[in-house]
């Protein structure tokens, strides 16, 4: 067929009525992978503020996979925003060492419609965040979404969880795909708590306005 006939069948086919009816209705959205987690249920922000430490991450991102030694001990003290909304925010302050300096990194997490579902902005694109699972008191299973690529994280009250929790965390990441290999845990000591201003990395600016 040349591509002359080629591109006439093409007119006709797309001037058809039946073709034009199909035109007219907006293709389905993609689907968004984190739309299927589960959200832990009557979320509570107060009690989920507090100090919390980093202790384990699912992701599919190579660079983690093949610098996972690099990993160090990371503590959050999360607070909740004095903001005149009736869901509040949630302020995560990130405490880790880097190259022999504490870093601080600052985050706002702006709540959604959905209790426990929240979205973090920054410069690049934006983040979906669920809170899928926690007791308050010594754990907690969050996931997160970022052009589509879902990645979880594990906290505990303690620098350590109990194995059911490790195992509850393992079971979850594997039902999204992610197996033991794509699953890190952090060092237990050498955590650093306080920074001076010149490590300090705000990122609660952004707003995500334009």
């Amino acid at each position: 067929m040349t591509p002359a006939v080629f591109l006439f069948i093409c007119g006709l086919l797309l001037s058809s009525p039946g073709n034009a009816q199909r035109r007219r209705k907006k293709p389905p959205a993609p689907k968004n992978p984190i739309d299927s987690i589960g959200i832990q249920s009557n979320f509570d922000p107060n009690r989920f503020a507090g100090k919390w430490f980093l202790v384990g991450v699912a992701s599919r991102c190579s660079y983690l996979s093949q610098n996972h030694y690099r990993l160090e001990a990371t503590n959050v003290m999360v607070t909740v925003a004095d903001a005149e909304t009736p869901e509040k925010p949630l302020l995560f302050s990130i405490f880790r060492p880097l190259d022999g300096h504490c870093w601080n990194i600052r985050q706002t997490y702006f709540p959604t419609k959905t209790a426990g579902r929240f979205q973090v902005r920054g410069r690049g694109r934006n983040v979906d965040v669920v809170v899928a699972e926690t007791d308050y008191n010594s754990y907690a299973i969050v996931y997160y979404q970022k052009a589509g690529k879902i990645s979880a994280k594990l906290y505990g009250r303690s620098i350590k969880v109990g194995d059911a929790v490790t195992a509850k965390f393992e079971e979850r990441m594997a039902s999204v795909g992610l197996d033991l290999n794509q699953v890190f845990y952090f060092p237990v000591y050498g955590f650093c708590d306080s920074v001076d201003e010149y490590h300090i990395l705000d990122e609660t600016k952004y707003t995500g306005i334009r």
